[in-house]
């Protein structure tokens, strides 16, 4: 049972955590014409991804999970975004009380050019913390939690450039460099 619990915790926390892409629209990202640079703010991603949450799921027709309260942090030293989430997991059959937990996952970025699109990269879960399970499932919960971030998360789409943010005066750029910052996400802009 705290098997199926697991599996269920991991799966389910690391699916949902894919959330609407950012487009251009809905975080209005700052050019700056003296670096050539795009930058998307760390409140900007977190105001994106807020109306996502809290999310209710019901995994294998037993348990009902909810993921709420995601909280974003940027790792500059290892150039990568941060995402904490609880989740909460029920089951009045098979549990007395429900399971919580946090989540904490992160991710780097990388550039598409065929969608125009920053997406996610290599993401994993870095650590999970629960008083209702004994350490030795969140090993297990924290291996499953990989696996699913790899297959759920890996390539995300999380901001779209316009075309239009992408030309200026009768010349065509792409992104390059990608940076996390402290609070933003610094995308380089290269000419073509």
């Amino acid at each position: 049972m705290k098997q199926a619990l697991i599996s269920a915790a991991a799966v389910l926390a690391l699916s949902t955590l894919v959330f609407a892409p950012v487009s251009a629209h809905a975080a209005d990202t700052g050019y700056n014409i003296w670096t050539s640079e795009y930058t998307v703010s760390k409140q900007q991603l977190q105001s994106a991804i807020a109306p996502q949450f809290p999310r209710k799921l019901r995994y294998m027709d037993i348990f009902d999970v909810t993921l709420s309260n995601p909280r974003l942090g940027m790792l500059p030293a290892q150039n990568r975004m941060e995402t904490v989430v609880d989740a909460q997991i029920a089951n009045p059959l098979l549990l007395q009380r429900p399971v919580n937990a946090v989540l904490t996952l992160s991710s780097a970025f990388k550039y598409d050019p065929s969608t125009r699109t920053l997406r996610l990269d290599g993401p994993k879960v870095d650590k999970v913390d629960s008083t209702d399970l004994p350490p030795q499932y969140a090993q297990q919960l924290t291996a499953l939690g990989n696996a699913a971030a790899d297959q759920f998360l890996r390539d995300y789409a999380l901001y779209t450039f316009k075309p239009e943010q992408l030309q200026m005066n009768g010349k065509t750029f792409e992104p390059g460099k990608i940076t996390v910052e402290q609070d933003a996400v610094k995308v380089d802009i290269n000419e073509k």
